[in-house]
């Protein structure tokens, strides 16, 4: 019944530090705007360019 819990921690986790880079490296309220919502899917990001390295 307790598994999962980890899973989402690990993932808030890692979503607070990508947001802070996204944050950090944005040079207006929008890209600030726009760093947030892909701290959101950075996943995503994560698996493509990996699929895209190993050319599946």
């Amino acid at each position: 019944m307790g598994k999962g819990k980890s899973t989402g921690t690990v993932y808030g986790l890692a979503f607070i530090g990508a947001l802070v880079y996204y944050i950090q490296h944005a040079t207006t309220f929008w890209m600030g705007v726009l760093g947030f919502f892909k701290a959101l899917v950075w996943p995503a990001f994560l698996i493509y360019k990996l699929l895209d390295f190993l050319k599946m």
